[in-house]
């Protein structure tokens, strides 16, 4: 018998959702299964708080007992991250008896120094412990040890990772090609260039390889790599870089980007089974670069990832140039990425792990 779900989305991120994607991607998945979703937004900072619950409270008249998957980011119910709405929320739905599972998109609270970071994380972790206690299932996208604000009994809790939110390239390459030049992905930009080290580590390697051999392009692409254009060619100039900012793209052709590139970098702080932008570099067999200040996680570390010590970019540049250089190394983590991205990311593994969480097999 097929079983209807609601995925329940906050206010809209711009120019791109992942959330969003990530719902119709696992609304696609569940309906090869047989299952049928549909997918709300409670448009709160558009329509206005009570507009927008009115309008939730109609739309859930009469439907008792219906699994709803409540997506939680802190920005996507509250302009500031103190996202209170989202338990306001969750009340309406236990009210109307419906069955509650939170997909936590945010499993951390946010970061920094000052009295109103503090404030903000207290407000996220008292939401996330909240939230925890009101639903039937939490699906956390990071293992369970990374999740500090959860209980010691957390049997209502389970870990699936997300899955990338872009195509998959299933075409296998038989080797990245040494007449041409070395491709260099990086995909996605955080804050537009100005948070961290993120622009500076980024040409760091790409100079790096450029010396030590001939023909290396850079391209990035996705959210902030057009506004941080301009830092990266301040930083690449005298290099023999060719670089190319290629924006926001559809997921088809941010796809064959990546199945074209000979190796991806990650440098948006360590590496997390949250992060749809590496586990793309996964689902399309480019052998991936990244941060990570702890062992690997199992679905990373089987695929063909090679990790550094955050920050460490002079150890990135020397594993990135190991990929471009190895035709071997170039290989085994292209085969080990197929394997990985079939076992733990592909979209019909993610939505029959949904099935068994919430009890629907």
């Amino acid at each position: 018998m097929t079983t209807d779900f609601t995925a329940l989305l906050g206010e809209r991120d711009e120019p791109t959702d992942g959330v969003e994607d990530y719902c119709n991607l696992l609304a696609q998945a569940l309906a090869a299964r047989g299952k049928s979703t549909d997918i709300v937004r409670v448009s709160w900072a558009t329509e206005g708080r009570l507009k927008s619950m009115h309008k939730l409270s109609e739309l859930l008249r009469g439907q008792r007992e219906r699994w709803v998957l409540v997506q939680y980011t802190a920005l996507a119910w509250s302009r500031r991250g103190f996202p209170l709405l989202f338990l306001i929320v969750l009340c309406l739905l236990r009210n109307r008896r419906m069955r509650i599972a939170i997909v936590f998109h945010d499993s951390t609270a946010y970061r920094g120094l000052r009295f109103v970071d503090r404030v903000r994380r207290s407000c996220q972790n008292f939401v996330m412990r909240t939230a925890y206690q009101l639903a039937d299932r939490s699906i956390l996208t990071v293992p369970f040890e990374r999740v500090p604000w959860l209980p010691p009994d957390h049997s209502k809790a389970v870990f699936i990772p997300v899955g990338p939110n872009v195509p998959a390239i299933a075409a296998s390459r038989s080797a990245s090609n040494s007449h041409k030049p070395k491709t260099i992905a990086v995909f996605g930009v955080t804050g537009n260039g100005s948070v961290g080290n993120e622009v500076a580590d980024i040409a760091y390697v790409s100079k790096t390889a450029a010396g030590q051999m001939h023909g290396i392009r850079l391209m990035t692409l996705g959210r902030g790599s057009k506004e941080s254009e301009d830092r990266l060619r301040r930083d690449l100039e005298d290099s023999a870089v060719e670089f190319n900012a290629l924006g926001v793209l559809s997921a088809t052709a941010v796809s064959k980007v990546l199945a074209d590139a000979d190796v991806s970098l990650f440098v948006r702080g360590p590496i997390s089974t949250q992060r749809g932008s590496a586990i793309a570099s996964i689902a399309c067999g480019v052998p991936l670069v990244t941060y990570s200040n702890s062992p690997l996680p199992v679905e990373f570390s089987e695929g063909g990832v090679l990790a550094v010590s955050t920050g460490d970019r002079e150890a990135m540049a020397r594993a990135t140039v190991s990929v471009l250089s190895d035709s071997q190394l170039w290989l085994e983590l292209h085969r080990r990425n197929r394997i990985a991205f079939e076992t733990y990311f592909s979209w019909g593994t993610i939505a029959g792990r949904f099935e068994q969480a919430l009890d629907l097999i």
